[in-house]
């Protein structure tokens, strides 16, 4: 064989390598979601798969929580700070191949603030008077107050634009505008999407990916290290990272998330409607015991539903210092000397399990009895969240700047104080930024003295993945995995 021959064969070899390059990706995330509409459930596991990737609202959360335009390529805001006029992207298709215009604008957000909407987070359409088309480009959305934060609100998963002709089997098909569209559930294991050939935007570099649901840390660490999965958002195993750094295939991204997590508490249920009892419970907790036995130390004390990297918020940590013999004298002024018995319900991530065991500890010490629970996601929407039924559960909530849930007494742990809503509403009505950080400094005081829930830490964010990867979330500004930038290099 001639050197012209051999080098040929070679560069061809080499071209078919580079041509060859990986384009698909399994990604594992924990919790498998409950179904695929998340315009209509507070799972935020939904949001992890579908958000950005198939599902886009008028604007979008960047990794760093900025809002950059979506589907509307660009708005004008009235004087008065009443109407919105948004542009819409041209060329823009639903995956079932009908085109998206200001007909599924309207119709989206007015099934969202719909009287028997079922969208988890209606009251971020609460404000909006009136949606009108102004042409197939363009929607009129007027509001019956001013809104500092409707851009803002129009960023969630819940706001994502969806069409008529496709809403009846959502939940089982989503139909969305992204750079994925849904292939395939295999319930109870996995979601396969593929790329979006007909996509207005930039297509991204993935041509396929698969969620993987593993909800066991274990088995996490077993897929991982065997390379069976590419990278595991949100790991649930910090113990294990340590390793993962020290291997020179894996790359350990730890970033920051808008998860609160609390100690959430029945507000309504006796005795937990007494401040006092709540009280109690805030001073026979050990935060860093609690982040450093299920989090490995990762994890940022709070003392108030508001992330520490806010610049609004204020540490009250000192509120609910931990302090057991407090804890006691207060159940004694209580009138509960020898304690009460209350259930505690925990829904599957790791934080909830394990921090769920110390903290029924720590409140043993006292004399509270807790009577332990372990639910699948699905259970725990359906009797903690939507039912009532329970007294303590630990939960991260995820969702960006959502203290304003405190304002809605229907809200699971219902607490209930005209107050708090009067100041809320002026929250909203205010735009001036400095008024703003006083409202929420406000704000961030009256559920910490009311000692609504038990302020936890803020949840970090793992990620484990092959050290080929580029373009995945650090930070997780609202909860998702978005993969529009994601790609392989060598």
């Amino acid at each position: 064989m001639t050197h012209f021959r051999k080098a040929l064969l070679a560069a061809t070899f080499l071209a078919g390598a580079a041509q060859a390059q990986q384009t698909d990706l399994t990604i594992a995330i924990q919790l498998e979601p409950p179904h695929l509409d998340p315009t209509s459930a507070a799972a935020g596991a939904i949001d992890s798969v579908l958000y950005s990737n198939v599902f886009e609202g008028l604007t979008r959360f960047t990794e760093t929580g900025a809002v950059v335009p979506g589907l509307a390529k660009s708005w004008t805001i009235s004087d008065t700070g009443l109407i919105y006029t948004f542009t819409l992207q041209g060329g823009v298709i639903f995956h079932d191949g009908t085109s998206m215009n200001a007909g599924d604008v309207k119709f989206s957000l007015d099934r969202a603030r719909a009287e028997d909407s079922a969208n988890a987070q209606k009251a971020l359409f609460a404000g909006i008077a009136e949606v009108n088309v102004v042409d197939p480009m363009v929607v009129e959305v007027i509001l019956s107050a001013p809104d500092g934060n409707f851009l803002f609100n129009m960023a969630w998963g819940d706001a994502v634009i969806v069409a008529p002709e496709s809403i009846e089997g959502i939940k089982q098909t989503p139909i969305g505008t992204g750079p994925f569209k849904f292939a395939e559930w295999k319930q109870g294991d996995s979601i396969k999407l593929t790329q979006n050939d007909a996509y207005w935007g930039e297509k991204p570099a993935l041509t396929e990916a698969t969620f993987k649901f593993i909800s066991d840390p274990t088995a996490g660490f077993a897929a991982m290290m065997a390379q069976d999965i590419d990278a595991f958002a949100g790991y649930p195993a910090p113990e294990n990272l340590p390793q993962f750094e020290a291997d020179p295939r894996f790359q350990v991204l730890v970033g920051s998330t808008e998860g609160e997590t609390i100690l959430s508490t029945n507000n309504l249920l006796p005795p937990l409607d007494n401040v006092l009892v709540r009280k109690a419970i805030a001073h026979a907790i050990n935060r860093q015991d609690i982040i450093d036995g299920a989090m490995f130390g990762l994890g940022t004390p709070i003392g108030t539903h508001f992330a520490p990297h806010n610049p609004a918020y204020v540490d009250l940590t000192g509120n609910s210092n931990y302090d057991p013999e407090k804890a006691k004298a207060l159940l004694v002024e209580a009138g509960l000397p020898d304690g009460f018995t209350t259930t505690l319900k925990l829904p599957p991530p790791s934080y909830a399990r394990r921090g769920g065991e110390i903290i029924a500890a720590q409140l043993r010490d006292v004399g509270i009895q807790t009577e332990i629970s372990n639910l699948e996601w699905a259970q725990w929407l359906e009797e903690v969240f939507r039912g009532k039924d329970f007294g303590l559960t630990i939960v991260s909530h995820t969702e960006p700047f959502d203290i304003g849930i405190y304002a809605r007494p229907e809200y699971y742990f219902q607490y209930d104080n005209a107050d708090f809503q009067a100041l809320m509403t002026e929250l909203t009505g205010t735009t001036d930024e400095t008024a703003r950080a006083d409202l929420m400094a406000k704000a961030q005081t009256i559920i910490s003295e009311d000692y609504v829930n038990g302020y936890l830490f803020q949840l970090a964010y793992p990620t484990v993945a092959d050290a080929r990867l580029e373009g995945l979330w650090l930070n997780q500004p609202t909860q998702a995995t978005d993969l529009t930038g994601v790609r392989w290099t060598e």
